[in-house]
């Protein structure tokens, strides 16, 4: 046990290093970056293509495995209780840390005059949110949702074909293991990939963290560190006491470091599942909160939405503090964290939406967007690692015990 531990810890100590040895690189021989960056995609874009089979194998095998409807709907109605209340107590801490760190501070812009935002059509997405025109579609890490709404559909049939249905439920759990191992693979080439990867980002937005955004990225970095740790350890406290914290500290930093340093939920769902099936949260369980969790519960983006209203108030010089206003933006940025999340291009959907909702100028898109930029990297740590404490929570309820 000691040395697995001991192992798992090494593992984890050179993704680091390998981190912070491509932001050293990319600093010190900046001219030579651009030679790292076809190593960068070459790791996120194996990671990429085996998404969409891994996710496909895991929800199918997950809800064919669970074998009652009525522990299903156990499931995600624990799931979407604890998805809605993370997300509002996520919203409401970004609330505190708008008042003791105002982002608009020494940011100076200047817009032109305001003109006519076109409402941003939520229902008119609703269809493209869950699923796609072809089936060929489905096989594309930008159709995400779709693809788990087909892998659940795949797995209820499973189950309710029942005797007929075993011989597709073991194909199923086997294809999962085969993948995991396929993504296994792939981390041996970890460390170089995030070597690269993280060079080649250090390098682009470097520059711009050091000017006008510098104070919003450092708050937010402070932020999230105080969020991880802190809100974190208490909703493993929660799910199991001391030995579910023990669990979460001791298999955290694969997911992590991953998403820090891919910047793609997307990318760590592959090591959220080897995370959340080390804590001892059941495969049922996890192999459906974290793909569904990536695009429906992004903590990080709704402390994001929060960041980037307040922003805009500061700009334009009005008043944030009023309770109507500070409810508005804790229900915006329910939207733009967690269903605008959902909808292709989303991301920009949710700038809009913020636009439109409070009638701020389209030459203000720019600014936010720059936002979304720089808070990107603590902004996706909080999104992944936030899926596993909800996946310890979800188990708590679900399962009635203890982790």
């Amino acid at each position: 046990m000691f040395n697995q531990s001991i192992k798992s810890y090494f593992s984890s100590i050179i993704l680091v290093s390998s981190i912070f040895l491509g932001g050293i690189f990319a600093i010190v021989f900046k001219e030579y970056v651009h030679y790292l960056k076809p190593l960068g995609e070459l790791f996120l874009n194996l990671i990429l293509t085996a998404i969409v089979p891994l996710i496909f194998f895991s929800v199918s095998s997950a809800i064919a495995r669970t074998g009652s409807l009525k522990k299903l709907g156990q499931i995600i109605s624990a799931m979407a209780i604890v998805f809605i209340l993370t997300s509002i107590v996520a919203s409401i801490f970004a609330l505190i840390m708008v008042k003791i760190f105002p982002p608009g501070q020494g940011v100076y812009l200047q817009f032109a005059a305001p003109s006519t935002i076109a409402p941003v059509r939520f229902f008119n997405q609703l269809v493209n949110i869950v699923t796609v025109s072809d089936f060929s579609k489905l096989f594309s890490h930008d159709h995400i949702l779709p693809l788990i709404v087909f892998s659940i559909l795949v797995g209820l049939a499973s189950s309710v074909a029942h005797e007929k249905g075993k011989a597709f439920a073991a194909f199923l759990q086997a294809g999962e293991a085969v993948f995991m191992q396929v993504f296994a693979l792939i981390m041996l080439y970890a460390p170089i990939g995030f070597f690269a990867y993280f060079a080649v980002v250090v390098h682009a937005f470097g520059p711009e963290l050091m000017k006008s955004y510098a104070h919003i990225a450092l708050s937010y970095a402070l932020f999230s560190c105080g969020y991880f740790i802190c809100v974190y350890t208490g909703y493993a406290y929660l799910a199991g006491k001391l030995q579910s914290v023990r669990l979460f500290w001791q298999n955290i930093f694969l997911p992590m470091i991953t998403s820090f340093a891919t910047c793609s939920s997307a990318a760590s769902i592959p090591a959220n599942l080897v995370a959340t099936k080390a804590m001892g949260v059941p495969p049922e369980i996890y192999e459906t909160v974290v793909p569904l969790g990536t695009i429906l519960h992004k903590e990080g983006s709704v402390i994001g939405g929060v960041i980037k209203i307040a922003f805009l108030f500061s700009v334009f010089h009005l008043d944030f503090s009023s309770m109507s206003v500070l409810m508005t933006a804790v229900g915006v940025s329910l939207l733009v964290g967690t269903v605008m999340g959902a909808i292709p291009s989303g991301g920009m959907l949710g700038e809009l939406l913020i636009l439109s909702v409070y009638g701020f100028p389209a030459e203000a898109l720019v600014s936010i967007v720059a936002i979304s930029i720089v808070i990107d990297p603590f902004a996706t740590l909080l999104n992944v690692t936030g899926n596993t404490a909800s996946s310890l929570l979800i188990a708590r309820w679900v399962e009635g015990k203890e982790r």
